[in-house]
């Protein structure tokens, strides 16, 4: 009985985290799309990715992930959405879910060993997953477009359009936000995880 009423609280107070968490996620997405580098958006919701999916586990990083890609799919693929809804749809919910799955799955492995290292990891492997699967959609199903644009842009090819003219500035600035607010996911991560376990420490000397 006193494991059930423990794992219930946990239960509330994880989905509580996570209700939190996907608002921001969203909040932060839609003021992200007035933020512009190049063709599209940059994306400010990263960051909350890493700290849920190392709060919470790796199932919750790709349901944040997931929420972003939904986000981005209605506010910021408008182009894409034009020339192919199927493929924008796949590649858009696809890098958002992988993205936060792999932040999940490499803060998971790390932390046991360095916690500043699994954090700093997660929040690389995030933009880098979310950027590379965007890549590998627009090689796979935009090429006829993306050599349109370049030699209207008058970029020297379609890959040069491709990292210079979609990917280029929006993932240095993604990359390198997450990177200069390491030490703060760190210490949100750190202080929720104490206030965690004093409850559990609370709630188990008030069974006795």
């Amino acid at each position: 009985m006193e494991h059930a009423k423990k794992h219930k609280h946990l239960d509330a107070v994880t989905i509580a985290g996570l209700g939190l968490l996907t608002a921001l996620v969203i909040v932060l997405q839609v003021l992200g799309s007035f933020i512009r580098f190049g063709q599209f958006s940059i994306s400010l919701v990263l960051a909350p990715i890493v700290i849920g999916a190392a709060l919470y586990g790796v199932w919750a990083g790709g349901w944040l992930g997931f929420i972003f890609g939904v986000v981005v799919l209605f506010r910021d693929s408008t182009i894409f959405l034009a020339i192919n809804p199927l493929a924008t749809i796949l590649i858009v919910l696809l890098k958002g879910l992988l993205a936060g799955l792999a932040a999940g799955a490499v803060y998971k492995i790390l932390a046991p060993k360095n916690t500043f290292f699994a954090t700093l990891a997660a929040s690389v492997v995030c933009p880098v997953v979310n950027t590379g699967i965007f890549l590998i959609g627009c090689y796979l199903f935009f090429m006829g477009w993306i050599r349109t644009m370049a030699e209207q842009l008058q970029f020297a090819s379609a890959v040069a359009f491709m990292f210079g003219g979609l990917v280029g500035a929006n993932f240095l600035f993604e990359l390198l936000t997450n990177i200069v607010l390491n030490p703060i996911i760190m210490r949100i991560i750190a202080i929720r995880k104490k206030h965690a376990a004093g409850n559990v420490r609370s709630g188990t000397r008030g069974n006795h």
